[in-house]
């Protein structure tokens, strides 16, 4: 091990993402033309509007004092009026609010506010690396739960050992999820709170992905749970609903005690959010409450045009009711690692393999929607002869879909 990095360094982060983009430079330098469907960022811009206000903020010499930890009290009170009209939820913007660099810089941090050395935490599997990596950091032992595809992908709360729930600090859950594009309704988040309310623990949940829903389906906030709020947080980001994923710009609401340990910690790490993106943030959701035209149609065309592209090329794959991201199970006899390695340089189509999610995540790929349509339908048309190429050899067997 190098001499000036931790034991820890070493945890974080998944190898096969370094891998994957190992593969796409020999690709690329191949003379190949890669279409990248791997990283989850989006491809198109904020709104003129966020932009506008941006570059005023900026030009306002006034701007570059400290922001303040907690987050400029315009910039949460949009966030209370947000969650007031999206899910019909009153939150104290002084108590119950507090502004972060991106969501994954709160669920980075959070556990070293929440939680001690030697403590347990539930945590999804396939979840987003960050879930495992804060763990690392503050030196929690995970306890992993595995979503499957015969439960929807959520976690069987009643198959946790009781020795282990009892133990345990925190519980994180994400839906819609990133990577398996799985929904959750209000009934699964009310079972959610009386389990959590069962172990005295607090629940983590990462709703990044809100306002990206298809075909009527408008998922929840853990908050419309009666008495959620004593005992939740909730992680939002304007990165994926408003195109602001440079900008870092998200929030964590729910309840106050946890609230107030995460702030505690965060000014002991940074001095808050730079306040032109503050204002970009309050713009891109006071547009929204005006009733700008949602993300979501974008990505559910999208979702569309592959999942229909895809089943002509011969691949059958579910359609998500949300998300960015389609999770597709691949022939057996295959690794999600292989069968990646493979549609990379043979389409130059990049995918991610499950297992960079966790062990669970093994037998799928995570395919994101962030190329335009004609680009996604381009992508199906290259993987065709690939398809066509491994039926005929037998090594292309899907798993009947759910």
């Amino acid at each position: 091990m190098p001499r000036f990095s931790s034991q820890r360094l070493h945890q974080l982060g998944s190898a096969i993402f370094s891998e994957v983009s190992e593969w796409k430079k020999e690709v690329r330098a191949a003379g190949k033309d890669i279409i990248d469907l791997g990283i989850g960022s989006p491809d198109l811009p904020p709104s003129p509007g966020i932009m506008e206000s941006l570059r005023e903020a900026v030009s306002d010499p006034l701007a570059y004092s400290y922001p303040g930890t907690r987050g400029m009290p315009e910039f949460l009170q949009a966030v209370a009026r947000w969650y007031a009209q999206r899910f019909q939820v009153k939150l104290n913007p002084e108590t119950e609010i507090v502004s972060l660099m991106g969501s994954q810089d709160g669920l980075a941090h959070l556990s070293l506010a929440v939680a001690d050395a030697g403590d347990i935490a539930l945590i999804p599997d396939p979840g987003y690396p960050i879930y495992s990596a804060a763990l690392v950091l503050a030196g929690v032992t995970p306890y992993l739960m595995p979503l499957r595809q015969e439960n929807q992908f959520l976690p069987d709360l009643d198959d946790i050992p009781e020795d282990v729930a009892k133990k345990a600090k925190y519980i994180l859950c994400n839906y819609p999820s990133n990577p398996s594009a799985a929904v959750a309704d209000l009934a699964f988040f009310e079972k959610l709170v009386a389990f959590a309310r069962r172990y005295d623990l607090l629940i983590v949940h990462d709703l990044a992905y809100s306002e990206m829903a298809f075909d009527g389906f408008i998922p929840p906030s853990i908050m419309q749970v009666p008495g959620a709020k004593e005992i939740a947080v909730e992680f939002h980001s304007l990165s994926k609903s408003f195109n602001m994923a440079g900008c870092r710009i998200a929030f964590m609401v729910g309840c106050p005690e946890a609230v107030q340990a995460l702030t505690m910690l965060k000014s002991n790490i940074d001095y808050g959010v730079f306040e032109a993106v503050q204002r970009a943030g309050i713009t891109a959701l006071e547009e929204d409450l005006a009733g700008r035209e949602p993300v979501a149609g974008v990505y559910e065309s999208r979702r569309n045009v592959l999942v229909s592209s895809l089943k002509e090329a011969g691949w059958s794959v579910p359609s998500p009711k949300a998300t960015m991201f389609i999770w597709a199970p691949i022939p057996e006899g295959w690794t999600s690692r292989q069968i990646s390695r493979e549609i990379l340089y043979h389409t130059g189509v990049v995918v991610i393999p499950g297992d960079a999610f966790g062990q669970q995540g093994e037998g799928f790929v995570r395919i994101a929607l962030v190329q335009h349509e004609e680009r996604l339908a381009e992508a199906a048309l290259r993987l065709k002869p690939f398809i066509d190429m491994q039926r005929q050899s037998g090594r292309w067997k899907l798993p009947a879909l759910s």
